[in-house]
């Protein structure tokens, strides 16, 4: 079976939204005892602050709120896969609407609340099978509530860097799915069969032209933790320097993959 007829991975529904749940339950815990003085602090997003950066991390769930307040596309037209490629086009709205609830809500714990219990309510209400129109396209529900796993590390990974000393949990389940979505995407942006990515315990997946490995070891590997992967994938760790620092294994004449990356913007 070539790599770009292999099954579509599947993930489990109850398990994804526990895992959003969960991450973003870390989340509201660690904003909980910050102090004006941290909210304040700079953040590795251009202009944002770390109030800005907590509010954006509320307004990537609300997007199912919003989503859920359209009506349903007639018919899904992306799959979850898709959806890293669909970031950046929207960047410059999501920096202004972001900026506009970091100032409209000046209780952060008191917004994220809210964001939580009116998530868990329409989640209560609508199947996982109802169709959304996000910025990538027209996807289930279930589908979409992976991509906010994916939100959801990466921007508690932001916040830890911003805040000395600050250590948020990660939901095992949340990093898991924020792995696997964003190490097929690099198998969608590069099908091939010639290099194996490897990110234990979560994702291995085939990618780049070239001669198929079949059997033993193969030719062109590389191997990184789930935290250097997502950083990798989404721009916050340059490939050279996670190479420079041995915090990416690549061995093989096709196992640099750094020209691939980011898959995120």
């Amino acid at each position: 079976m070539s790599p770009a007829k292999k099954r579509a991975r599947s993930y489990d529904p109850a398990k994804t939204r526990a895992a959003v749940f969960a991450q973003f339950g870390h989340v509201r815990e660690a904003v909980r005892g910050l102090t004006p003085e941290q909210l304040a602090l700079p953040t590795r997003l251009g202009e944002w602050t770390v109030r800005e950066l907590v509010a954006h991390i509320g307004m990537a769930l609300t997007a199912v709120h919003r989503a859920l307040d359209k009506p349903a596309p007639p018919q899904q037209d992306v799959t979850v896969v898709e959806w890293p490629f669909a970031t950046a086009a929207s960047s410059t709205a999501i920096d202004e609407f972001t900026r506009g609830l970091s100032a409209e809500h000046s209780d952060l714990d008191a917004y994220l609340t809210g964001v939580d219990e009116t998530l868990r309510a329409l989640l209560a209400e609508h199947p996982g099978s109802r169709l959304l129109a996000t910025n990538a396209g027209a996807l289930p529900l279930d589908d979409y509530l992976v991509t906010r796993t994916v939100e959801l590390v990466v921007h508690t990974d932001d916040l830890t860097a911003a805040v000395a000393g600050l250590e948020v949990p990660y939901d095992r389940q949340a990093l898991a799915a924020a792995t696997r979505l964003l190490a097929d995407a690099l198998a969608v942006k590069a099908p091939g069969g010639s290099t194996e990515v490897r990110v234990p315990p979560y994702a291995v997946v085939q990618c780049v032209e070239g001669p198929r490995h079949t059997r033993g070891t193969p030719p062109n590997v590389v191997e990184t933790d789930p935290l250097t992967w997502v950083r990798l994938a989404t721009g916050r760790v340059a490939w050279k320097d996670a190479v420079a620092e041995a915090k990416v294994s690549a061995s093989g004449e096709r196992a640099d993959i750094g020209d691939l990356l980011p898959l995120m913007a």
